[in-house]
């Protein structure tokens, strides 16, 4: 379990209730109870997740040595690359592949396709036709793709309505040097294939939400995705880095979120997962983090978890600073940095003693290493119900997150592989 001012970021397969601001064995599991719109049985859907990675793992086996091979093991992936169609053809299949507790997310299912042919964005109250907004903003399902490569500066957050697909395949997008996607209120979202990056925050102007309202927006965090109560939100084969706040954070009773097969790098707050210790509709928060690359220059809330269900599995931790939670049930880690994954901050040895941290298989390279503590024994009773996914071997994670981030994309270390972008508005 996570206490204040955490990071659960040394898993990758765990699955949690997280409680505020101690644990307690009492609290219920599942945590479906807690919220309308949350799964009944969490259980089920991370045994969905195994039963789906030893499927697609089969696959890949059986495919070795055929000079066509596609599959690749990672489920979701395999689900739309592979499935004998040219997905330039049948994009919306790609709403049939969720994994984890965003799986039911629709995107724009069943809906148009619209074509993002203008990168400008003069007018946030009345976005012209053609542009990003315009297209995020309409009522009823939709398909966003876009002409060609192109980098859009927003001047205000995007509000991206409900039954949306912002899909990057074909293309080379970035959304960058300016304010972000803002998912509020919103439901059935899929963000796919994007570069997001350089965030910044706006604010105290007016916006368009839909094509009939627009109203006051007050100072936006500069978050790269922020998710506000909203649910079935599925994020997948983004890379993020450099915002001014979180990359993505999901508060205020948000749910049914999935990110995955996405690349992090070059930030501190990584990932927040709950509004604040004391918001109890934060509870029935379930998450599911898949097929990640945390990657270089990170530093901490990779993810930080405070109320709800979390389900880490399987993502490769190339980098990171700061370390630092109650309950640690590190199992199929791939660790590759020079540092103590359960690093304590400003916490003493008699307490932090009780927090039940343990490792399982996992493989530390380059002098990493893990410092127990607990009570093992405690550990098996009470997560017993928690824990529901066998993971992947280590030697495994590089197949799963081989693709991770935007496809075809260089995954991003210095500063200069980004193209030119002038931070701030028009």
């Amino acid at each position: 379990m996570l206490r204040r001012h955490l990071c659960c970021l040394s898993t990758h397969i765990l699955l949690l209730f997280c409680s505020f601001p101690f644990f307690s064995a009492a609290l219920p599991f599942p945590n479906s109870s807690a919220h309308t719109h949350a799964h009944p049985d969490p259980d089920f859907v991370a045994r969905e997740v195994q039963r789906q990675v030893a499927y697609s793992n089969r696959r890949a086996l059986l495919a070795a040595g055929d000079k066509d091979q596609c599959i690749t093991g990672n489920p979701i992936d395999d689900c739309w690359r592979c499935s004998g169609s040219d997905w330039r053809e049948d994009r919306q299949r790609l709403a049939e592949c969720g994994i984890g507790f965003g799986r039911d997310a629709l995107g724009g299912k069943g809906g148009p396709i619209y074509v993002v042919t203008d990168p400008s964005d003069r007018d946030p109250v009345n976005p012209a036709p053609g542009t990003l907004r315009y297209g995020a903003i309409q009522d009823g399902p939709l398909w966003i793709t876009f002409a060609r490569d192109m980098t859009i500066r927003l001047n205000e957050e995007l509000l991206v309505n409900s039954f949306k697909t912002i899909d990057g395949r074909g293309a080379v997008v970035h959304i960058a040097g300016g304010a972000c996607i803002t998912l509020q209120y919103v439901s059935n979202v899929i963000i796919h294939n994007l570069h997001i990056h350089h965030c910044v925050s706006a604010g105290e102007a007016n916006v368009r939400a839909s094509p009939t309202h627009y109203g006051w927006r007050t100072r936006s965090d500069g978050d790269g995705i922020s998710i506000y109560s909203g649910r079935k939100i599925w994020v997948d084969h983004c890379a993020l880095s450099y915002c001014a706040d979180g990359l993505i954070d999901a508060i205020m009773g948000s749910t049914a979120i999935t990110i995955s097969n996405s690349y992090f790098s070059h930030h501190d707050d990584v990932m927040l997962l709950g509004h604040s210790d004391d918001y109890l509709p934060d509870s029935g928060m379930q998450v599911t983090i898949a097929f990640n690359r945390f990657g270089e220059e990170l530093v901490q809330r990779m993810p930080r978890c405070r109320r709800g269900y979390f389900h880490v599995v399987n993502n490769d931790f190339t980098s990171w600073e700061i370390a630092r939670s109650s309950f640690i049930d590190g199992r199929g880690l791939c660790l590759k940095v020079s540092v103590q994954v359960t690093k304590r901050v400003d916490t003493e040895e008699k307490d932090w003693s009780k927090w039940n941290w343990r490792t399982e298989g996992d493989v530390m390279a380059n002098g990493a290493f893990f410092v127990a503590s607990g009570a093992g024994a405690g550990v098996e009773a009470k997560y017993a119900m928690a824990e529901s996914v066998d993971p992947k071997s280590a030697a495994l994670i590089d197949q799963l997150t081989m693709n991770a981030g935007v496809l075809g994309g260089a995954r991003y270390g210095p500063r200069s592989r980004y193209p030119r972008i002038r931070i701030g508005f028009y």
